[in-house]
Parts: structure tokens; sequence; C-alpha cells
């Protein structure tokens, strides 16, 4: 008997799986690597070698063998179980709470001392939100919105009269 030099066609993604993933590629919005992840499963579904693919799509080794794995595993409807980048902890809730501690005294929430401090602003909203975050993120944010936690130079000096008037 004659052996064929065709290779055979190993599939894993069901038919309504195909079409499924391929109805979500044509969305203009979704983010690259979304993208990659399911036509890493659609071309590995035709047939493409590991190698093939990561050249088609110039991605890396390792990237493409967890997504084969995924798709082996009949688990290609997890093409975005996985979020990418790293997780978001700061939502609007947060930061409309950190503007609302900076536009008042500290005193205001209890605290013996005049002015916030981003380590003061990390623990307070640690404590209310359950949200810990760093000092320098704290500080970025804050820049990011605009505000500070030091004096305002007004402030500053308004200060400086009172202390010369009461000489």
């Amino acid at each position: 008997m004659k052996q064929s030099n065709l290779s055979i066609k190993q599939q894993y993604l069901t038919p309504f799986e195909q079409k499924g993933l391929q109805k979500i590629l044509e969305q203009e919005d979704l983010p690259k690597k979304y993208r990659q992840r399911i036509q890493i499963m659609l071309l590995a579904d035709e047939g493409k070698t590991q190698s093939k693919i990561c050249q088609l799509l110039n991605c890396s080794r390792m990237t493409v063998r967890h997504w084969l794995l995924v798709v082996k595993s009949g688990e290609a409807h997890n093409w975005n179980a996985f979020p990418i980048g790293r997780p978001k902890i700061v939502n609007d809730q947060y930061l409309d709470r950190l503007k609302e501690l900076i536009s008042h005294s500290p005193a205001y929430f209890g605290y013996p001392f005049r002015r916030w401090t981003a380590q003061w602003l990390s623990k307070h909203l640690a404590k209310e939100l359950g949200v810990e975050v760093g000092v320098r993120h704290i500080n970025r944010l804050l820049k990011e919105m605009g505000l500070s936690t030091r004096l305002k130079p007004v402030e500053a000096v308004d200060s400086t009269q009172n202390s010369n008037n009461k000489q």
C-alpha cells in the first residue's frame, strides 16, 4: 500500500467554535493580543505547525505553545478568560474618593495632622475600599489628576504672613 505525503489535518475546534472565533475576529475594536490568540487557535485547527504560526503571526513560540494547549484541551471558548496586562485595581470609585479626600483636610476625617501624604492616603483608601496601592502610584494618580499633597503657593504665603503678624 502506498503511503500518502498529505498530513492528516487534526481539527480541535467544532464548526460552531470555528464560526464563533471567526466572527469575533471581524470585530474592529478587538485588542491585538486577543486577535492573536484567536488566530493561533484557528491556524492550529487548520493544521499549521507551531513554527509556521510563529512565522505568520510574528509571535513567540511560548505564546503559540500556550494557545495550542488551550485549543487542544477543548478550552477555545476561554480565549478572553485570561486578561491582557496587569490587573487594574484602581477604578473610578477609587479615583473619585481620592479626589474627595485630597480636597478636605485630614482633620475632617479624624486625623491629627493638617496635610495629607501619599502614605496616609494609601492607608486610608486601603482601609476604606480594601484596595492597596503603593505610595508612588498614589503620587502618580494625583499628578495625572492635577492634584498634589503639597501646599499651594498661596497657602504657603498666607501661613508665613500669619506668623509675621504674630510677631
